[in-house]
Order: structure tokens, then sequence, then C-alpha cells
């Protein structure tokens, strides 16, 4: 039977065509999104330099308030000449990533979108709110939750019949893992939402192996906590307890089998 002409084919087929990109071709795109990324965020950083000082004074605030309410001494220290230099840098980088998330998550969906089909592609807008929203959601949680009990876990109650000497780069680096960890943690939901929309998983399989699902969060859990203790890791796991949970009804929902019978009811 001879093939259909492309300008003959139904407006139909040509809108639920997608565009196909070679292996060269995904890897060129995923260079110019990351090279577009890093420029952001660096520009994000060059403009929270200025702020450096108040950015790490809001840092260092859940440190403070520790050793303050166990009558400890409040300062940090440094070992180097140039740690407060690089943890000024750190600081500003961590700030300029926030600051610029929006069109930072805008190159990943440019990355992503390519390989959509076009009726699919009208969930950008919901993809850059929640992701956003999620990135600065984890963080905020982090800050006002997590790194506060850890630190009065292990300042205000493991550390008090002892002299802290907090180097200022081990407490960056603690604060960075703890922040930005949560963060990703967070985009929980959204990989899922991408990975059901293409048929990868879906809410049957998710659920079938959910025990398997609860040991892999307790084993990130148990990585990104800063405490080795079941506390810290209770209090990483449970948020992602509750977003597996969320992501197995988005993975039921927008899963091919669903949106067909949607469809399909709406056409009868």
């Amino acid at each position: 039977m001879p093939e259909v002409a492309p300008e003959l084919e139904s407006p139909e087929i040509e809108q639920e065509r997608m565009p196909s990109m070679s292996f060269l071709d995904h890897l060129e795109e995923l260079r110019k999104r990351i090279f577009h990324a890093l420029i952001a965020v660096g520009c994000g950083m060059a403009v929270c330099w200025w702020y450096h000082i108040a950015l790490f004074g809001f840092m260092q605030r859940p440190i403070l308030d520790v050793l303050r309410h166990s009558g400890l001494p409040e300062k940090l220290v440094y070992s180097t000449p140039t740690e407060p230099f690089n943890l000024y840098l750190k600081v500003s980088a961590l700030a300029g990533l926030f600051l610029t998330s929006p069109y930072v998550l805008y190159q990943v969906w440019l990355f992503i979108s390519p390989g959509l089909y076009r009726k699919e592609k009208k969930y950008a807008v919901p993809f850059m709110v929640s992701t956003i929203f999620l990135f600065v959601a984890g963080g905020y949680f982090g800050y006002r939750v997590v790194y506060p009990a850890a630190l009065d876990f292990l300042v205000g109650k493991m550390g008090t019949q002892f002299t802290p000497l907090i180097n200022i780069h081990e407490y960056t680096d603690l604060f960075l893992t703890v922040i930005l960890g949560l963060g990703l943690v967070f985009e929980m939901p959204v990989l899922i939402f991408f990975l059901a929309l293409m048929g990868v998983v879906s809410a049957g399989w998710m659920w079938r192996n959910i025990r398997y699902a609860i040991l892999v969060i307790f084993i990130i859990a148990g990585a990104l906590a800063p405490t080795p203790d079941i506390g810290s890791m209770i209090v990483f796991a449970s948020p992602m307890l509750v977003l597996y949970t969320i992501s197995i009804g988005i993975a039921w929902f927008v899963h091919p089998t669903q949106r067909k019978a949607r469809e399909a009811r709406k056409s009868a």
C-alpha cells in the first residue's frame, strides 16, 4: 500500500508527530542548555556578591541561635586565610542559584520539550510553577526545620560539655548539603510526572514497589542527613514519603492509559 505523502497527512497526525533528534543533536542541545544555565547562575552569583555579608548573616543565624541558647561562644572560626573568601563565593553561588532558578528550570524544560507531543507541551506553565515552588519549598523546609533541628542535636545536646570551634568551611558545606539536597528531593513529583507522562512508570507499579521505595528513601535520607541518628533520618524521610504518595496520584492522572480513557469518555 503506498505511503501517504507528508502534505496529505491530516492536521491531527501532524499535530501528534514529535520532532526527531539524533543522539548528537541531543548532546548539542544539552550542552547549550547547561551553558545558558551556568551563565545565568554566574550572573546571579555576581549580583548576590554585593550582598554576601548579609547573606552569610542569614546563613549563620541557625548556628548562632543554637550557640546562644546553649550558652556557648557565638563565633565561627577559620583555619586558612582563603576560607572567608571561598565561603562568600559559595554563599553567593547558592543565592544566585535560587535567584535564577526560574531561568535554570526553563532551560530544563527547553531540553525536555522536544521529546513531547505538541499537546503535551501545554504543561509548560504548570512545570515552571511547580518546579520553582517545590525547589524553594525544599530549601525553606531545610532552613527552617531540618537544619535547626540537626544543629540543636549536634551542638545543643551533644556538644555542650565542650568548647566549640566550628570551622566556617565545614559549616558551609553542611548547610549547602542540607539546603540543596532538600531542594532537589522536593522535585520528586515533577520527575514522576514526566516519567508517567511518557509511560515509563505507572501508579500501579509505584504502589506495588512502595516497600522498595521506602527503603531507597531512607537510604537517601541517611546520606543527606547531617547526623546519623534515627531522628534526623525521619525528619528527612517524612517529606519524601509524603511526596512519593502524592506522586502516585500524579502518575495515575497523567499516565497514557488514563488520558486515553478520559478522551474516550469525552468522545462517547
